[in-house]
């Protein structure tokens, strides 16, 4: 098997992950889950991404999805259940993102070669994940793949994330990041989650925020405008790449060809779906 460039998994994961993640501010995800009974927009990211694990408690999405408060969880887990089975949240989501890449894609893109060549890729890739430890990847593992190409695709790059992103909590366990630690050193980097979608989104407030932006400067990764030290940096960087250790066995498996292909293919779609408005301008910084 020929060796990987360096980064060539995480530049592969960088050009695949994004696609996936177009259903969570899609439109049609709150239209679908909305037909089953679920109107909240929290509530229903928490149903979309964690009904693969069944109808699981506040306690199993906190400590699956990482950076959430736990009290904004547990205002919408169990109960959520109530209103819609996790079968039913599934195939609403699967609804829901075959409207999203036809309407973001359009399609032409939907039905050509060049998807059938990515989804084939990016199954075969997802042949080397392994579920130990993996919860999300393990849960979403046990899912039919979809038969329509660009179904398959998102599927596969739904492992891939979830596989890529298990392994990161991994990571930021044994480098002794809390939750909103992790948000704030990730925000630092300038490539993380704004500030005002975190508040928004993830249930800390601007105290909770402040609070631990005070612990990572009492470390000193962090300086006085808020901004990563050397050390800081360092940590960072560090993270991904044991993130991409941990990863690496998929890409590994893919091989070098394999995976500069899928990342070529991956990068084209991800750029069509941006050009198509597929997240908010504001999102990252």
């Amino acid at each position: 098997m020929t060796s990987l460039p360096p980064r060539a998994g995480r530049r592969c994961h960088n050009a695949v992950n994004p696609l996936h993640s177009t259903v969570y501010f899609s439109p049609d995800l709150a239209k679908e889950l909305a037909g089953v009974g679920i109107a909240d927009p929290n509530a229903a990211y928490f149903a979309s991404r964690g009904a693969a694990m069944g109808a699981v408690g506040a306690g199993t999405i906190t400590a699956t999805f990482y950076n959430f408060n736990h009290e904004l969880v547990a205002r919408h887990v169990p109960g959520v259940w109530q209103s819609a089975t996790p079968d039913e949240v599934l195939q609403a989501r699967l609804r829901a993102v075959d409207s999203t890449l036809r309407r973001l894609l359009g399609e032409d893109a939907v039905g050509s070669p060049e998807m059938v060549e990515a989804a084939g890729l990016a199954l075969r890739a997802t042949e080397a994940c392994t579920r130990h430890s993996r919860p999300l990847y393990a849960a979403h593992a046990d899912l039919p793949v979809p038969t329509e190409p660009h179904l398959a695709y998102w599927h596969a790059a739904t492992l891939l994330r979830e596989h890529r992103g298990d392994a990161h909590l991994t990571a930021l366990l044994a480098a002794g990041l809390d939750p909103l630690e992790a948000l704030v050193s990730h925000t630092a980097t300038g490539k993380g989650t704004a500030l005002r979608w975190v508040l928004a989104t993830r249930g800390w407030t601007r105290t909770e925020w402040d609070a631990a932006v005070e612990r990572l400067r009492t470390r000193g990764l962090l300086d006085a405008d808020g901004k990563l030290t050397e050390a800081g940096t360092q940590l960072r960087r560090d993270l991904e790449t044991e993130t991409d250790r941990l990863d690496a066995a998929p890409y590994e498996h893919l091989g070098a060809e394999g995976v500069a292909r899928l990342t070529e293919l991956a990068g084209g779609f991800l750029m069509t779906a941006f050009a198509a408005g597929a997240f908010p301008g504001d999102l990252i910084g």
